[in-house]
């Protein structure tokens, strides 16, 4: 009677072992890790942005407009709860990256306004908030492409035989990943016009 309980307790281990649950705790785990990345890059830029402004604010004082969008998307930014979880559910992934992208835009258009103030862009300390701005957004490119290649893995794995039959037996479902705001805008070529004279 013990050998047989031996022997189907090796079978069904040898069976677990092949059945790909080991690689969907490997990616599940790989995939926050990833996703604690892009928080950690988006995090670093939140940080940066009351020096920006505070510092723009000193020579820019009548672009109050400019400094309250930042300051609200910032604020905006900070009240969503980025948790593990977010990155499973795909409305709230995409409030996220649309209250990121607001912010991005936000910071552009106060960079913009920078242009206007030749003191504020001779000034040491705006020019290394500046660099630290670039900085933290190629690390948010970086951050998001790993967290874009640790989900495709996962879904991969999620949707692949013999491995399916594995996460529906436990659950496991695909998971949303980053997506562009406006796919239609950026499928379109922009216009090119040489032939048009500048104007003077």
């Amino acid at each position: 009677m013990s050998l047989r309980l031996l022997a189907l307790f090796s079978l069904v281990a040898a069976l677990l072992s092949g059945c790909g649950y080991n690689t969907f705790q490997s990616l599940d785990e790989q995939s926050k890790a990833a996703w604690s990345e892009v928080l950690n890059q988006y995090q670093r830029r939140a940080d940066l942005v009351p020096n920006l402004v505070n510092t723009v604010k000193g020579y820019a004082a009548h672009e109050e407009k400019v400094l309250t969008e930042v300051t609200a998307a910032r604020a905006k930014v900070g009240s969503i709860q980025a948790t593990p979880e977010l990155a499973n559910d795909p409305q709230a992934l995409a409030r996220f990256q649309q209250a990121q992208g607001e912010l991005s835009s936000a910071l552009s258009r106060l960079l913009v306004v920078s242009e206007n103030y030749p003191q504020l862009k001779a000034d040491a300390g705006f020019r290394d908030l500046q660099a630290q701005l670039e900085g933290t957004e190629n690390r948010i490119a970086v951050a998001r492409n790993r967290y874009i290649k640790a989900i495709q893995e996962y879904n991969v794995a999620v949707r692949s035989f013999p491995n399916n039959l594995t996460a529906m037996a436990f659950g496991y479902q695909p998971k949303a990943n980053f997506s562009v705001e406006n796919e239609q805008a950026i499928s379109t070529a922009p216009k090119v016009d040489f032939g048009a004279t500048p104007a003077k």
